[in-house]
Formats: structure tokens, C-alpha cells, sequence
């Protein structure tokens, strides 16, 4: 059965896409970074207030993937409370200055998330990498449960062609999930050309708040005074979309 997973940036985003329908998420904070990790308070609240599955990212800060010795051990910790709090699992991702994978610190979060009996998943520092058919193996070899990706392109739509081939050498090994800018406009074209089993989507809209700017200052991160949210409508009609391939 394929699967939505909605990206959320707290608690008040995993409310609406539960309410919604959806069963997975990817707890964040901080989206306008590309996702860093999320409170602990946030995941109790969810767990506490509903069934839904949460992948949490570890992630100390926004920009690349290379971390000093502090950051690393900031991101295991942090792993670890998440997976006490009652996550489902942790997506991750450890790089080297020549785009190549940190394998061992891979290795040392994977053994962590293992240990808890959840899920090991890579995200978007995958994109980046050269060789994404090679890294994907290396991953499995690593026992990495899943692997977030747009095929190594901004957008998965733009990169098909990759994340298809890399299901087709490797979506009995891995959970294959495409990501970046899948909406409702493209998920069915997605799903139907690339046999994954999930997509991932920020189902994002954008409500203004009067406060973020005055005469004086600006808090502003978009040009609107705007901060980004679930949208309960955008969650039902990709779920809908999903629903469809499946019964195809």
C-alpha cells in the first residue's frame, strides 16, 4: 500500500494532518531551514493525542551536512531523547567535505535507531551526494531502512528518472520516498513513473501574522509576514491521490 508521509513543523501541523487522514509525518522545526530537529515536547503531544507514526529529523542547524565533534554528539543525543519520547524512527544525514557519505557515523546512528527498534532513514543530504545509485547501496550495506531523495534534482518531478531507477535496483532493500515540491499537481505522475511506495509533501499553505512587523523591526523570513502550515485541504487531496494509484 503506498503512503503519504506530511512534513510538519509541530505540533499544530501533525494535529491537522491527522485530522486530515494521514497516518505518517516527518516532525520538524524550523522549515524555512529545510527542517532541523523537532522538541521533544512537540513529539509527547502527538504520540499522546494521536496514532500517528513520527519520523523525527535529527539535524543541529540549517545549511550543509558536515558536523564538527559537538554538533555530532548534540544529534545522537538528541536522537536518543526522541526515541525515548516514543518516535517511530529518526532521519538523518552524515556527509564528508568531498560529498561523500560519513559512513561511520552512519554506522553509529543506525546501530542507535536499531537498538530502539525503529527506523533508520537518510534524508535530503542524499540529493547532494554524485553517485545516487552507489550511495543507495552503500546505505542498505549500512542497514538504512529508508532513503528520502528527489533523485539528486531541486525537485522530484525533475528527478524521475533517477528515483525510478534506484526503486527498480533497490526498493526490495530500501524504502525509496520521494520528496521535494510533490504536490497535487505531480504526485500521480510521480507515483505511476517511479513504483515508489511513499511520497513525502510539506502539504504547505501560508498564513500572516499582524506582529511579525513593525514600523520599527522585522521578523519576517518570506516577504509577506507569512509563516508556513499543514493545510487540512492539500493533506486530503494528495491522500485521495494515493488512495487512486493504489487502486489502479
Amino acid at each position: 500500500m503506498r503512503q503519504l508521509e506530511v512534513c510538519c513543523g509541530g505540533y499544530a501541523d501533525a494535529i491537522r494532518a491527522w485530522k486530515a487522514g494521514a497516518k505518517r509525518i516527518e516532525l520538524c522545526s524550523s522549515l524555512f531551514l529545510g527542517g532541523i530537529t523537532p522538541s521533544v515536547g512537540a513529539l509527547t503531544l502527538i504520540k499522546k493525542k494521536t496514532d500517528l507514526e513520527v519520523i523525527c529529523i535529527v539535524r543541529p542547524r540549517g545549511a550543509g551536512f558536515i558536523y564538527d565533534d559537538l554538533e555530532f554528539e548534540q544529534m545522537m543525543h538528541a536522537a536518543q531523547c526522541l526515541l525515548e519520547a516514543g518516535a517511530d524512527g529518526i532521519s538523518f544525514g552524515f556527509l564528508d567535505e568531498d560529498f561523500s557519505l560519513d559512513n561511520t557515523r552512519i554506522q553509529q546512528m543506525t546501530i542507535l535507531i536499531h537498538s530502539y527498534g525503529k527506523e533508520a532513514i537518510f534524508h535530503r543530504a542524499f540529493d547532494v551526494l554524485r553517485n545516487p545509485l552507489h550511495n543507495a547501496k552503500l546505505l542498505i550495506s549500512h542497514g538504512v531502512d529508508g532513503i528520502l531523495t528527489s533523485g539528486c534534482f531541486p525537485t522530484a518531478q525533475e528527478g524521475i528518472s533517477i528515483i525510478k531507477e534506484m526503486q527498480e535496483q533497490y526498493g526490495d532493500k530500501i524504502k525509496i520516498t520521494a520528496a521535494a515540491g510533490v504536490n497535487v499537481r505531480n504526485a500521480e505522475e510521480i507515483l505511476k513513473k517511479t513504483g515508489v511506495p511513499a511520497i513525502h509533501s510539506t502539504c504547505k499553505s501560508w498564513k500572516g501574522d499582524p506582529t511579525t512587523s513593525s514600523s520599527q523591526m522585522s521578523f519576517a523570513y518570506t516577504r509577506n509576514d507569512a509563516y508556513e502550515y499543514v493545510d487540512e485541504h492539500k493533506v486530503k487531496a494528495l491522500l485521495k491521490i494515493v488512495e487512486n494509484c493504489d487502486n489502479e
